[in-house]
């Protein structure tokens, strides 16, 4: 039998281009808020679709997503 030791790697940081400003997280956090509550808002009937997707174009320029893309 034989025995690995498993060790964890000794680089765990972020390449520089893929780490968030404090600014670009709470953006993003907020954005998911937002577009959770207005989803939330059209499934109960309180806006239209189009409300909706005019809500969603707004929130995208206020809060600039980053991730958004790839979710």
């Amino acid at each position: 039998m034989q025995i690995t030791k498993l060790t964890s790697p000794t680089d765990t940081s972020v390449p520089a281009g893929h780490q968030l400003s404090e600014k670009q997280l709470y953006d993003e956090i907020n954005y998911r808020r937002s577009e959770k509550l207005t989803k939330k808002m059209l499934a109960a009937g309180l806006i239209t679709p189009d409300e909706c997707d005019k809500i969603l174009a707004e929130i995208r320029k206020i809060f600039v997503p980053i991730l958004a893309d790839i979710w």
